[in-house]
């Protein structure tokens, strides 16, 4: 009798069980979302972030809350989601650095980018440009070649930070043109835009959007973008391969959440950046800076998570970029 009532019980609360964790994700999401921006405010990662944020909030139904945490390029953001609760109230704007370049630069790190992480959507590949404040006298390539080979180590140029994408830019840059210049780390993109427009620092490896308004306005010399091609954008700037051929560097960003968060939470968190990917105003911002528009599945985003380790592992040893 008594093992009868105990598993009557049990399928009870089991039978209770089941319809609720259902309806959780059902529901989701019930109240606002914060996206963690692991970079400081008016970077790329910053801009492309609170756009996807604005436009996923509609079509989620809940305020999508954007909160910058820079710091250790990137990790100490991308770190305080990993640790966060899987139940998909707390996402990450992931980058190349974030999620391929840090594991090759960073002796420890404070996560694992593939096991830490739910692969959400790759929402965006960004071009990178190299510019100069509007006084400095190089006006192209070639120009500022010559410029830092006749003046070693005169110039500096400024970055987002150590070991970012922008970094590794202006190193890759070095190593192919045989030239030197000191790089000055900042906590992101935004600070080191203000001191190049101030022309505290000469030079700049930046991602396009963040320094697209600055280019159009004047405020900005653009020598060169840093993908294979021009940017549809900017087609009046060219290429540094055109100059440096095989030079190819660009960023991207994407969207994760814990690992552990339920299926069907991040099937509604995929619809809804991909959704909001689709919208032709969003589509209209980021053209403005060439982020070329990707949005894909999951799966899809953790296979590219992959191929991009592989891919900057040797390009960070060529460097000798190492953080302890």
């Amino acid at each position: 009798m008594l093992r009868s009532m105990l598993a009557a019980t049990l399928g009870a609360v089991l039978a209770l069980a089941a319809p609720a964790g259902s309806a959780g994700a059902q529901d989701f999401p019930t109240r606002p979302i914060t996206l963690v921006i692991p970079f400081a405010a008016g970077g790329s990662t910053d801009l492309v972030g609170r756009l996807i944020a604005q436009r996923m909030s509609q079509e989620l139904g809940q305020t999508v809350v954007v909160e910058n945490r820079a710091g250790a390029g990137g990790n100490t953001g991308a770190a305080a989601v990993a640790k966060a609760n899987p139940d998909g109230y707390t996402l990450l704007m992931g980058t190349v650095a974030t999620h391929a370049i840090n594991p090759a630069l960073y002796k420890k790190m404070p996560y694992d980018p593939v096991t830490s992480f739910a692969p959400v959507s790759l929402l965006v590949i960004v071009p990178n440009v190299l510019v100069v404040n509007p006084n400095f006298e190089a006006k192209t390539v070639a120009e500022l070649i010559a410029l830092l080979k006749a003046n070693p180590d005169k110039y500096s140029y400024a970055s987002s930070g150590n070991g970012t994408p922008l970094h590794l830019s202006g190193e890759l840059f070095k190593t192919m043109a045989g030239v030197n210049m000191q790089h000055i780390p900042y906590q992101g993109a935004g600070p080191a835009l203000n001191d190049v427009l101030a022309n505290q620092v000469p030079i700049m490896f930046d991602n396009l959007p963040s320094s697209a308004g600055h280019i159009k306005s004047g405020k900005l010399r653009a020598l060169g973008v840093t993908t294979a091609k021009r940017a549809p954008s900017f087609p009046d700037v060219p290429a540094i391969a055109e100059t440096l051929p095989g030079y190819e560097t660009y960023t991207w960003n994407a969207l994760f959440a814990p690992a552990g968060t339920p299926p069907a939470v991040v099937a509604k968190l995929n619809a809804a950046a991909n959704k909001s990917l689709q919208d032709p105003n969003v589509q209209s911002r980021l053209a403005d800076f060439s982020a070329t528009v990707v949005g894909s599945t999951p799966e899809e985003l953790g296979a590219h998570v992959k191929a991009e380790r592989d891919k900057w592992a040797p390009i960070v040893k060529a460097s000798g970029a190492q953080i302890d």
